[in-house]
């Protein structure tokens, strides 16, 4: 199915563009991808599949988080995950990572050094080594503190194919777990709206998820870890690029009692909330009951879930069947419910 060609009418960058949902969308395809677009690029994956010398992955990505340490992990933590992560979606074996820091003038050496010690935590618990890297100080208040951009190179093995192009009708949807978890975590721990919520971040590499799923071959169709616009944007990511529909069953989404009641108060559905260790797989029908058990054998894949399933018609859209019997779209992410998150 071709791509509808995005326009980018915005005169001025917002908020917004940096969500993940429409607005993100269009500055990539209308700009990013307009003027920098190549056969690779414009798959806009996790993470790009480059042909030469072997099958590599190759991922980059940009940390602007505040807090820069919430409940259940840090910037570092949360710039390592999220490139191995986003290496993992494509079937890569996550091998090697850089690391870049725009540090501003002023901030504390020791807060500094912690950061960077979970960062090499993470990393050396994910197996990955950081093996180049730079760094930038900027005047006293242009940096927020701290910035931290990395980029991850993986190694895919001989067979493996995943993507949009994979996905049928008829196979299923399945979660690793629970639904708005890191999104929710840093708000509360902004302490701006004063609530009182035990919520950790989800943070963690879910590379050894990805790779069991990868082992039943055909049996995958397609991943993605649902990070900013949450796991609706990213349905309806695969069902654009698909032009199949996505139909989801409320009653099976898995979301803490804490956190749903967070979202409550705050007028967020937590469909559009970012997690940071848990990833989507579209599987073929035949392998949804040994690819719950593979995640739910894992202490990241305990609350795993069935969520729904893929459908030729109505196409290009997800759908969700409600609790009141009712169906609704699911659209993607418009705006920006939760600013600096990941």
């Amino acid at each position: 199915m071709a791509r509808r060609r995005a326009v980018l009418r915005d005169e001025l960058i917002t908020l917004a563009h940096g969500a993940g949902g429409k607005a993100t969308r269009n500055l990539v395809e209308a700009l990013f991808l307009d003027e920098l677009g190549n056969d690779v690029l414009s798959a806009l994956g996790d993470a790009a599949v480059v042909p030469g010398g072997g099958r590599l992955a190759l991922s980059t990505d940009s940390y602007v988080v505040h807090p820069l340490e919430f409940p259940g992990g840090s910037i570092g933590e949360l710039a390592v995950n999220g490139t191995v992560n986003d290496l993992a979606m494509v079937g890569a074996t996550p091998r090697w990572l850089t690391a870049g820091f725009v540090i501003e003038e002023g901030f504390p050496v020791a807060d500094l050094r912690r950061i960077v010690a979970s960062m090499g935590a993470a990393a050396r618990a994910a197996g990955v080594a950081v093996v180049a890297g730079d760094t930038k100080v900027v005047e006293r208040g242009n940096a927020d503190g701290l910035f931290v951009t990395t980029a991850g190179v993986g190694t895919i093995a001989d067979g493996v194919d995943l993507g949009p192009h994979r996905v049928l009708p008829g196979d299923r949807v399945l979660l690793s777990g629970t639904l708005a978890d890191h999104g929710m975590a840093v708000m509360v721990a902004r302490g701006d709206l004063q609530l009182e919520a035990e919520i950790e971040s989800d943070t963690a590499a879910v590379h050894e998820l990805a790779a069991s799923l990868v082992a039943l071959g055909e049996g995958l169709r397609w991943m993605r870890d649902p990070t900013r616009g949450g796991l609706a944007t990213a349905l309806n990511e695969l069902a654009e690029a698909s032009g199949l529909a996505v139909v989801l069953d409320e009653t099976a989404l898995p979301v803490r009692p804490a956190v749903n009641a967070a979202c409550e108060i705050l007028g967020i559905d937590p469909l559009y909330v970012a997690n940071e260790g848990k990833l989507i797989a579209i599987v073929a029908p035949q392998s949804v009951d040994e690819a719950l058990s593979l995640l739910q054998a894992s202490p990241l894949g305990t609350d795993a879930a069935l969520l729904g399933e893929v459908r030729a018609k109505p196409a290009g859209l997800v759908l969700l069947d409600t609790t009141l019997g009712g169906t609704r779209i699911v659209d993607m992410l418009v705006g920006d419910p939760l600013p600096r998150i990941c």
